[in-house]
């Protein structure tokens, strides 16, 4: 099998689980997952720097907290889970593949012309979100397919225009690689060009700082 099978829809307004084949996503990823062969090169070994090191507690965005108040099992802690992400050839690709098609069946809208509010994180279950629910169905999609969610880490940054952006931190043995609805690559963190403020953590419930960045309130562009 030649990669992750979605169903194809018509219009980006339709329900979300239009978008999917029936026979349920996560069994679809990990049939990917078995047959991946060498398509798409997986990264090399690590070396020094390529995990992003954190620099002490941070709080959330109040769209997080006010997310995790109305879905609190999206937000578990759990500790038995790895922290990270064993890459083989197949894992990459689930990644790529997952990142890619996301960002082709979610038409970008910002909070505000979506929903009509500054910051809201929620699943584009319409078709239709910004940059941080679009990363939040990444991850949920990885999870159904058996990654550790602990690994995959839901991270503010300070885009190339300077706002808030939402992506999603795969934090692998091969270092900390980005999925971005802005593009289509898997880039490691040091490739992106942002400016990285804080992310979910992984030895609690709580955020960490990324670097002495000023947090941006609202994480809204598309």
């Amino acid at each position: 099998m030649s990669g992750i099978t979605f169903r194809t829809i018509g219009r980006r307004s339709k329900r979300l689980d239009r978008i999917f084949a029936a026979a349920g996503l996560a069994a679809l990823v990990l049939s990917a997952m078995a047959g991946a062969g060498s398509a798409l090169a997986l990264p090399q070994s690590p070396m020094p720097g390529d995990a992003l090191l954190t620099v002490g507690a941070a709080g959330p965005t109040p769209a997080w907290i006010a997310f995790c108040t109305h879905m609190p099992q999206e937000c578990a802690y759990d500790p038995s889970e790895p922290d990270t992400i064993v890459l083989d050839q197949a894992i990459w690709k689930a990644i790529v593949d997952v990142n890619e098609r996301v960002n082709r069946e979610i038409l970008p809208v910002t909070d505000q012309d979506h929903w009509g509010v500054a910051d809201r994180w929620d699943y584009p279950d319409d078709g239709l979100g910004d940059c941080e629910d679009i990363q939040l169905l990444k991850r949920r999609l990885l999870t159904e397919a058996g990654l550790p969610q602990r690994a995959l880490r839901m991270t503010v940054v300070i885009d190339e225009i300077g706002a808030g952006h939402a992506v999603l931190m795969a934090r692998t043995d091969r270092g900390d690689y980005i999925l971005d609805n802005k593009r289509n690559a898997v880039l490691p963190w040091q490739q992106t060009g942002y400016r990285f403020v804080k992310r979910e953590g992984s030895d609690g419930a709580n955020w960490v700082w990324l670097g002495n960045q000023a947090a941006p309130m609202v994480t809204a562009t598309k």
